[in-house]
């Protein structure tokens, strides 16, 4: 993450927004006597937002949490895939 005020933002607008998208990276463009505003790029949006309507199930939540700590403590088979013939 990082913080750039408006002005420089805009006489540099495609350079950190390149950064943004290609790096991604979060920008914090800071504004006088205004809240800050963050910039992301679609796909860190469109990944977050995944993110919370996963979790915003608890069902969902709790299985995934379990996966990831089967993951974590190697406590998973790793097995080979089975081709289906062609019909």
């Amino acid at each position: 993450m990082f913080a750039i005020n408006y002005s420089t933002l805009r006489e540099n607008m495609k350079t950190y927004f390149d950064k943004v998208t290609n790096e991604y990276e979060t920008m914090v463009v800071t504004r006088k006597n205004h809240e800050n505003v963050i910039v992301l790029s679609e796909e860190t949006y469109n990944n977050l937002m995944e993110n919370l309507y996963l979790f915003s199930h608890k069902e969902n939540a709790d299985w995934l949490t379990e996966s990831k700590n089967q993951l974590e403590s190697e406590n998973f088979k790793i097995h080979e895939l089975i081709e289906e013939a062609d019909e």
